[in-house]
């Protein structure tokens, strides 16, 4: 079956970024994969925490997720 030609999610990016409802662009921090023993808890706890995406970037994620605004 052939599939249908059209609009395509970049899906390396809708890995990495999540549109609120509000249509704030949502980032994870980096530095939360491994060496954590070096790191202390309250530091830990800030990279859970998600960041929204300069607003330079913005325009460039939300074209790459067509589907989500």
């Amino acid at each position: 079956m052939r599939r249908p030609k059209g609009i395509k999610t970049n899906k390396s990016v809708a890995k990495r970024f999540k549109i609120t409802g509000t249509g704030k662009v949502m980032r994870s921090r980096a530095g939360k994969r491994h060496l954590l023993a070096g790191k202390s808890p309250k530091r830990r706890n800030s990279l859970g925490t998600s960041k929204e995406v300069d607003k330079t970037d913005r325009y460039r994620i939300t074209q790459s997720l067509p589907f989500s605004h």
